[in-house]
């Protein structure tokens, strides 16, 4: 005890020595004024992020998604749990036969979108709402290539997401993760987006697409299928994956960019499954090995080991040993990112690449292919007319399309350009089923119509079924 007192006592002298020799310090010392900082003028001041607006804009349209499997595991019995054969549905649910998840309202009647692997072999797929309406959901289609599926329930006047731009995210953007993790619902997490175009070789599946966004926002199980959402409250991704070795949140999520949701979201909508584009070679990164072996002028790319035979990239002229660095204007710097531009693309669709050969820079135009070729009939059919008299290229509407619009028959307006339908606001996507109250049923009926006609005219049809729109128009 005394020790401490005696180095207390010594603390206490010095602290004074010190207090008074700063203090006779200070009264010599002149005043000395600071001039202000002068901030740089290529510096930005901004303020602090605000992430309570995306917030509230993102809760209400994050679902919880519930599942039932379509029978419960035998195995469950050897951890406890009702026997098989129990007529206790809702007491089999807790063991092992439900799941839980997460996803995105896109549309105010009722799609939502969310991760293939939250609904995949599911009997019954219940959606909660964020006011706690329930819904049981019917499963539109599914795409296990980039772990997406979409649902409908049958309700009106939702909230929902608008889609955001994934491809104008940069590295050091703020984004959230709005989801139900561990049945904890509605939760919103932050984080910056601490990659793109991730590859992870997480998808069991030949024509998988994997070029992820990649953030530091916590995610955690049942944050799948949920939204990612840039700062402004628009979608821009969905949640599918963690890295992690225990099973949850240890420092990087992943997401499917928006720019591939809303072309498997439209394919699935449009004919149930999706319309896979394919270039037809095989691929792999620009590495500083592969770079030094074959001699390559640049060091980013997606270098072709193998182009098939019959395949799209065969027919273009591609040849292997080509490094592809660009696909419609937009860059290539790996095979993620190669692969990611070409989902976007359906069968038919032309695109222009850039590529280089040896030393050389080229470009080709290539028209892509599908799968099968019942998706390249699809593909052809897809491109439909134009129908110069109307400035119009049409279509016959799907088997699909036809269910949903509540019709036998009809052509849909697949692109618009300058003409009389333009000139009266008519908007791709609006189906014709009549013209002067003649029934079409096909693009051949449209033009044998038109020639039987002169001057004004009446197009009757629909944008969807809750939307029927007439337009008059003159063929003069």
């Amino acid at each position: 005890m005394r020790q401490l007192i005696g180095h207390g006592a010594i603390a206490a002298v010095a602290s004074l020595t010190t207090y008074f020799l700063v203090k006779k310090f200070e009264e010599k010392r002149d005043p000395v004024v600071m001039p202000a900082p002068v901030m740089p003028a290529k510096w930005e001041i901004h303020p602090p992020v605000d992430f309570t607006v995306a917030a509230q804009i993102a809760m209400p349209a994050v679902v919880h998604i519930k599942t039932r499997a379509s029978d419960v595991p035998a195995w469950h019995r050897f951890f406890g749990g009702p026997q098989d054969g129990s007529d206790d549905e809702d007491a089999r649910a807790p063991f092992f036969g439900q799941g839980t998840g997460s996803g995105v309202i896109i549309s105010s009647d009722g799609y939502v979108v969310t991760s293939n692997h939250v609904i995949e072999k599911a009997s019954r797929i219940e959606v909660v709402l964020y006011d706690n309406r329930s819904f049981t959901a019917s499963l539109v289609g599914a795409d296990p290539s980039t772990d997406l599926a979409l649902l409908k329930i049958n309700a009106e006047n939702l909230p929902y997401l608008e889609y955001g731009d994934s491809d104008a995210l940069r590295v050091g953007d703020w984004v959230l993760a709005v989801g139900n993790p561990f049945n904890l619902t509605s939760t919103v997490t932050a984080g910056i987006v601490s990659a793109k175009g991730r590859a992870l070789n997480l998808l069991n599946d030949r024509f998988r697409v994997e070029s992820f966004i990649q953030t530091d926002a916590a995610v955690n199980p049942g944050n799948s299928g949920g939204a990612l959402v840039s700062i402004e409250g628009k979608l821009v991704g969905i949640n599918t994956a963690i890295a992690s070795i225990t099973g949850t949140f240890a420092g990087y999520s992943f997401a499917v960019p928006v720019s591939i949701v809303k072309k498997v979201v439209e394919d699935l909508r449009t004919y149930g499954k999706v319309q896979r584009a394919l270039l037809g070679v095989s691929i792999m990164n620009v590495t500083p090995q592969l770079r030094k072996e074959r001699e390559l002028p640049i060091s980013q790319g997606a270098y072709v080991g193998d182009v098939y035979a019959g395949s799209a990239a065969e027919e273009a002229g591609l040849q292997s040993g080509d490094v592809i660095v660009e696909v419609e204007g937009r860059p290539v710097r790996s095979a993620s990112e190669l692969q990611e531009v070409i989902a976007r693309h359906r069968p038919g669709d032309r695109v222009k690449v850039k590529f280089y050969r040896g030393q050389q820079p080229k470009e080709v135009s290539v028209r892509l292919k599908g799968r099968s070729a019942e998706e390249t009939r699809v593909a052809e059919a897809r491109q439909g007319t134009t129908i110069s008299k109307l400035g119009v290229v049409l279509r016959p509407l799907t088997e699909k399309e036809k269910k949903e619009l509540g019709v036998e028959a009809g052509v849909k307006v697949e692109e618009v350009n300058p003409g009389p339908l333009k000139e009266v606001g008519v908007r791709k996507g609006f189906a014709i089923t009549r013209i002067d109250k003649k029934p079409v049923k096909s693009v051949e009926d449209v033009e044998q119509v038109l020639s039987d006609l002169s001057g004004g005219i009446l197009l009757e049809g629909l944008y969807s079924k809750q939307e029927r729109a007439y337009y008059a128009i003159s063929l003069e």
